[in-house]
Parts: structure tokens; sequence; C-alpha cells
């Protein structure tokens, strides 16, 4: 699992495109968005934490 903080500690674009982006260049499934929260891939309990 990786976190990314884009207030903080913002990547450069190539690496914060490495991250999202799967091997045929479409987002990683699932996406989802919930307020400013961005979540790409599937990580069990990361999904429990910001959707409770």
């Amino acid at each position: 699992m990786v976190q990314v903080n884009l207030k903080k500690d913002r990547p450069d674009d190539e690496t914060l495109t490495k991250l999202v982006l799967g091997p045929t260049g479409n987002l990683r499934a699932p996406t989802l968005r919930a307020g400013k929260t961005l979540l790409v891939g599937f990580h069990e309990e990361t999904y429990q934490e910001v959707l409770t």
C-alpha cells in the first residue's frame, strides 16, 4: 500500500502517473473518490477505514 499526500509531499507527475495507471494505461481498478480522498486499487483495511 502506498499513501500520497498531495498537499504536503506531492510526487512529480511521472511518479504519480505510475502509481495510478495500470499496465494498459487505464486507471487501476477499483478507483473510488470519497470526499477529497482518492483510492486507487484495493486494500480492504483502507476501504474500511475511509468508508466507515
